[in-house]
């Protein structure tokens, strides 16, 4: 089944501190994952920004993202034709400043065919979420 994520499961995969980190990386260790380039950038800005109780350095993180992220995810580009009809679509969704980012997400996973999209932020890709699109979960131990 085709699965895409958003960089929320990325950072926890990686944060062995994190408690949903067994459950992400037993995702991305289980299949090849969907998901928009602005993932990998999101996930490298947490990395070296310190939200975590550690930052590492660019390097160290480009690394880590080059190695461990990558091999395991196919990128979804979105074109800027499905953009500008993505930026069409969010006023019938209630999509308004930041969320923007979420949903070109949930739209990406679309566009590759994803019938899931994991994310740790279930909220927030519910408010927006519409017939059609891939179902929203969390990842849990017991899916992989």
């Amino acid at each position: 089944m085709k699965a895409a994520v958003d960089s929320s499961v990325l950072v926890a995969a990686l944060d062995g501190g994190d408690p949903d980190h067994e459950a992400c990386r037993k995702l991305l260790l289980a299949e090849k994952l969907h998901a928009r380039p602005h993932a990998l950038s999101e996930t490298f800005s947490t990395l070296t920004g310190g939200r975590l109780a550690i930052r590492i350095s660019a390097e160290d993180a480009a690394k880590i993202l080059r190695q461990q992220m990558a091999p395991r995810l196919k990128i979804s580009e979105l074109s800027e034709s499905d953009l500008l009809e993505a930026f069409d679509e969010s006023q019938r969704r209630g999509v308004r400043g930041g969320a923007i980012y979420d949903f070109l997400h949930l739209v990406a996973a679309r566009k590759a065919g994803a019938k899931k999209f994991y994310t740790l932020n279930l909220d927030d890709f519910r408010s927006f979420h519409r017939s059609g699109d891939p179902e929203i979960a969390q990842p849990s131990v017991e899916d992989v």
